[in-house]
């Protein structure tokens, strides 16, 4: 009877080995050649089934997505684990981005990052505050010495919470090339979300290129489709001729309690060849900011809709496409009848195609007008400089080239140094800053130290007095001025006043803000000693956490709140513990 039964069992455990390894090996797409270990890791929380409230690669503003979002129930405080063996080789606090952040080095050559968390483990944690008071400051990135905290996979090493830049309770986990601090989509190492679901195709759209560089008025086609469950057309065949650029807008949901997401990968093929392929396996952050050329961005800066293109700027530095022929563009001027589809995957490899027929044309495109404005190409540095102002552009700030325009506009009514300067318009995305100098309109001697370059939507740019100029490294294209901040920041208590008890209250909390040019530094002092003041951009909410340091009786407190320009305000009381 024994005898009998062990090929069975044998034949049993070879099937669910297989099915095991089959399951592990559907997150390596077809479109990487790189091999990832799929059995390294664990999840680094223990909510069953695993959710994602957002995707690796999902389009954010100005940046891709450089992890996953694995959703905590709409709360604080679940372990979070560490994946792997390793050390702890980062830690980094900031009043928004990550908040309290984990970074762990592997052995097999991988970093894993833990974002928003709410508090570390308590042997991290007094590393943390340590080095905190020795630097008497709540924000450090500190990278400590790889004997200094160890930890083994499946150890608690912190509690997921919303601190940073969070819109809500989740963990941020990323997994990165240690050596070259690429992220990497971490579903490619085995962290398998629950997934049967094929992405969603919501809109096709056409670009009429025809030789000209895309800008927001590039003639530009919605297309009808009609389609589900990963099967979607074109309602009729389209009519084009020339040169044309097609964009998708798609999404992707898992199982059970998923967000909208992003997809994995977007391919075209053109009568069955490949001209198009981008694929979000991984990529460098000093690349991220290059989704505004990913996607049609004067789009979605009107109506926040985000549509991928598929075709690449010349100056697109992102690393995520293949499969380029004429880098996406497709000329239809033969008179023949194209068939045209989309693939979409997700990161577990489920497919939706949309398919879609093209009646090319036969006749010569008119050419349009050339446009107006300096021609600045995408490839070597350029420099706009008048009387009243100076802006450079480096090589690389440009994702295409540019017909550049400029426009000098009265002097805002106010608090106000110059005219307005536009700078081309908002609608052209820029891959980095570009140097502004606008000169000041005789600014007093006592504010030049206080004058600043604002947008006419009332940003501050920051900005330092230079011969006669205000210098800044505006991110954007706009309207600009100067203008100069004399104002102090604004503290408001909000659990403690002069003389009362805070016997039996954990913390002392108070809100801050600043009109301009955006807080500096803020610093606590109890009896005249440092103490840590934490702070959440977000909330504006600064807080100390009374320890051992804080005994029994009366204290002084002095709250001292600094802004860019270097406007103090000072915040002094007496309290009881």
């Amino acid at each position: 009877m024994i005898k009998n039964s062990m090929p069975k069992i044998v034949s049993i455990v070879l099937l669910f080995t297989f099915l095991f390894t089959f399951q592990l090996t559907r997150a390596q797409q077809i479109f990487s050649k790189n091999k990832y270990p799929l059995t390294d890791f664990r999840q680094p929380l223990d909510i069953t089934p695993p959710a994602l409230a957002g995707s690796f690669g999902e389009i954010r503003s100005n940046h891709f997505h450089s992890g996953i979002d694995f959703r905590t129930n709409q709360r604080e405080g679940y372990p979070v684990y560490a994946v792997a063996d390793g050390y702890i080789s980062r830690l980094r606090v900031q009043n928004s981005g990550f908040g309290q952040a984990l970074y762990i080095n592997h052995p097999n050559g991988f970093t894993t990052v833990y974002g928003h968390l709410q508090r570390f483990s308590p042997k991290i944690a007094t590393v943390v505050k340590n080095l905190e008071y020795e630097k008497k400051s709540f924000e450090i990135d500190e990278y400590p010495d790889a004997t200094l905290i160890p930890v083994r996979k499946g150890e608690i090493i912190a509690w997921s919470g919303n601190r940073g830049s969070s819109g809500g309770p989740h963990l941020h986990f990323e997994i990165r090339d240690t050596k070259t601090e690429e992220t990497i989509n971490p579903q490619f190492f085995g962290i398998n979300i629950p997934d049967n679901i094929p992405p969603v195709i919501h809109n096709l759209y056409v670009y009429r290129l025809n030789g000209n560089v895309f800008t927001e008025n590039t003639p530009k086609q919605a297309i009808a489709i009609t389609g589900a469950n990963g099967s979607y057309k074109a309602v009729a065949p389209i009519s084009l001729s020339g040169e044309v650029g097609f964009g998708i807008v798609t999404t992707d949901k898992h199982n059970g309690l998923s967000g909208t997401n992003g997809v994995y990968s977007i391919q075209l093929e053109y009568d069955g060849k490949v001209v198009f392929t981008s694929a979000l396996e991984r990529f460098a952050f000093e690349n991220s900011k290059a989704i505004n050329s990913h996607i049609d961005y004067p789009t979605f800066l009107t109506t926040k809709r985000s549509i991928q293109k598929s075709f690449v700027a010349p100056g697109n530095p992102l690393k995520i496409y293949s499969s380029l022929v004429n880098n996406g563009k497709i000329n239809f001027n033969d008179g023949k009848n194209h068939e045209m589809k989309y693939i979409i995957k997700d990161a577990t490899g489920n497919s939706s195609t949309l398919n879609f027929t093209v009646n090319s044309g036969s006749a010569p495109i008119a050419q349009s007008a050339p446009p107006t404005g300096i021609f600045y190409p995408y490839n070597k540095t350029n420099e706009f400089d008048t009387e009243d102002i100076k802006a450079i552009f480096l090589q690389g700030t440009l994702y295409d080239n540019l017909n550049f325009v400029y426009k000098k506009l009265p002097k805002p009514i106010g608090n106000a140094y110059s005219a307005i300067h536009q700078i081309h318009n908002r609608f052209t995305p820029l891959h980095t800053g570009f140097e502004l100098y606008i000169k000041a309109d005789q600014i007093p001697e006592y504010l030049k130290s206080k004058a600043l370059i604002v947008s006419t939507s009332g940003v501050s740019q920051g900005g330092n007095f230079e011969n006669g100029f205000i210098k800044a490294t505006p991110k954007t294209f706009g309207a600009f001025y100067i203008a100069v901040d004399t104002i102090a920041p604004h503290i408001t208590p909000v659990n403690i006043a002069d003389g009362k008890s805070m016997k039996g209250i954990s913390k002392m909390i108070f809100k801050i803000s600043d009109n301009l040019s955006g807080i500096k530094s803020f610093n606590g002092y109890i009896d005249g000693k440092w103490v840590l003041m934490e702070f959440d951009a977000k909330s504006a909410t600064l807080w100390h956490s009374f320890d051992e340091r804080t005994g029994a009786g009366k204290h002084d407190l002095e709250l001292v709140v600094a802004d860019m320009k270097d406007n103090i305000k000072k915040y002094n009381i007496s309290f009881f513990r």
